[in-house]
């Protein structure tokens, strides 16, 4: 008998929304299946595939960070600037729609918290302003597109640039975590993917998760695509692309590459109070983002509508899912976990867009395992 969560896999795959990819859903013992091909007119996907997971690496690194806090290393609420000297000084601009030399000083440093939180005053700019024109131009920006610069190259670009808002005023997307990876590199004094194998990725046994894929596991990198007027367009071949093989460049500032289990493996652990304390653990997976920082230019239309974020997690704070934390990925990937320990993960390789979204909406609203 095929269950809710392969029917909901192979339907996707027959009507092109993807053409493949691999769900796991359930506790310890989790249901994992993949359906499709990991490239058109290619290989069946297999359930050890190493996906691109993109934004869902920011659970990942939350989690590293508050070790070194519990390390004593750094605190929550310390400045970053003993690491980030680039950090140092930063002008403010008097709004979010200001032309970059409309600033004033920053009232105060920015701090782990502030990274954490998505509150340090960088992120996108959805609208039309110079500050979005800015970051575009110098290259700091973020969506689909493989990063271009490396890590320290991106820092003192991005340096150049003004906050959007006063640290810990206000709630941006993406760019805080980019600069934490920089800051966990710079404290640790290596390079951001050693210090998270030594840490988390070879004491949990995820094996396949890393900065990038190496060149004996090739064969289980699917294609990334994106739809377009007439169907899926490849954007990274099977094998290939940015994150086959080493970078051409520090990328701790980067996103990681992993597979269902090794994310299910991560997200055990974390649940069951193995990776911090349960101080942090709460703080992480709460709504950390007071009310006057959800301000409609801060994100998508309606993205505060029941939705919070902790540190690297975004939170249900509204029936019927309240308390489910999780987050999706730019290709096409989404994890959550529920407060009966249920996880569910869903890995594919196309570019978040309508259809996409469409199917992780559906994914996220799938029956409980029985």
């Amino acid at each position: 008998m095929v269950s809710e969560l392969e029917a909901f896999l192979v339907r996707h795959v027959e009507a092109g929304t993807v053409p493949g990819g691999v769900a796991l859903r359930g506790g310890r013992d989790p249901e994992v299946v993949a359906a499709g091909v990991a490239s058109i007119g290619g290989d069946p996907v297999r359930e050890d595939a190493i996906f691109r997971i993109q934004s869902m690496t920011k659970s990942i690194t939350a989690v590293a960070a508050l070790r070194l806090v519990e390390a004593d290393r750094i605190g929550l609420d310390q400045s970053v600037e003993g690491w980030l000297p680039e950090l140092a000084d930063r002008r403010v601009l008097t709004s979010p729609g200001a032309p970059l030399d409309d600033t004033v000083p920053a009232l105060r440093p920015i701090t782990l918290r502030h990274l954490l939180t998505l509150s340090s005053g960088y992120g996108m700019e959805l609208g039309d302003t110079p500050l979005q024109k800015a970051v575009a131009h110098n290259e700091t920006g973020a969506g689909p597109e493989p990063i271009a610069l490396g890590a320290d190259e991106w820092l003192a670009r991005l340096a150049e640039l003004p906050l959007a808002f006063q640290p810990g005023e206000g709630w941006r997307y993406h760019h805080s975590f980019a600069v934490l990876g920089i800051l966990l590199a710079r404290l640790t004094g290596r390079p951001l993917g050693e210090h998270l194998a030594d840490d988390l990725f070879e004491p949990l046994g995820m094996t396949d998760t890393a900065f990038w894929v190496p060149k004996e596991k090739l064969d289980r990198l699917p294609a990334a695509y994106r739809h377009g007027d007439g169907g899926l367009v490849e954007v990274e071949p099977a094998g290939g692309g940015f994150y086959a093989g080493p970078p051409p460049f520090d990328v701790s500032h980067a996103e990681l590459v992993s597979t269902a289990r090794d994310i299910h493996r991560f997200l055990r652990m974390l649940m069951e109070g193995e990776l911090i304390s349960e101080v942090h653990l709460g703080q992480m997976t709460s709504d950390q983002v007071p009310a006057d920082n959800k301000t409609p230019d801060s994100f998508f239309p309606g993205f505060w509508d029941g939705t919070g974020w902790g540190f690297g997690v975004g939170i249900e704070t509204e029936d019927p899912r309240r308390g489910r934390y999780g987050w999706s990925g730019g290709q096409g990937t989404n994890f959550y976990v529920d407060p009966d320990g249920t996880v569910g993960i869903l890995l594919t390789q196309v570019e978040m867009g309508e259809q996409m979204g469409r199917m992780v909406a559906e994914f996220q609203t799938l029956p409980p395992p029985s």
